[in-house]
């Protein structure tokens, strides 16, 4: 199945690899070009036992790949994961602006859907 994972950070990586590691082929973004660049050669910064190694195995195989244009993953998988923080403000509520940022516009979504 084509996958995409809106996100690269602790959640959104491994997310995407292990849905890679899973046999699917997953399109990971963000925003962050310079983690992107360093994720798509297969450099981990993140401590989590086995992610460098399922990283650079589903690299290697071609079922994970890294951006930063967001609506091109979008359009290019039947499902969309969004991996993006939501940290609490002050008064406990969760800060939205990154999910809604990453939400693909809602004709997007309907042209990714549309059968081919």
């Amino acid at each position: 199945m084509d996958l995409s994972v809106i996100g690269a950070g602790y959640v959104g990586l491994a997310t995407s690899a292990i849905l890679a590691d899973l046999g699917h082929h997953v399109i990971c973004a963000d925003t962050d070009a310079h983690k992107i660049e360093h994720l798509a050669v297969g450099n981990c910064a993140i401590h989590e036992p086995t992610l460098p190694e399922m990283l650079r195995c589903n690299l290697a195989a071609g079922r994970l790949i890294f951006t930063t244009d967001t609506p091109a993953a979008v359009r290019s998988s039947e499902v969309v994961f969004i991996a993006v923080g939501t940290p609490l403000d002050s008064n406990g509520r969760p800060d939205l602006r990154q999910l809604r940022a990453a939400a693909p516009p809602r004709q997007q979504r309907q042209t990714a859907a549309a059968p081919h």
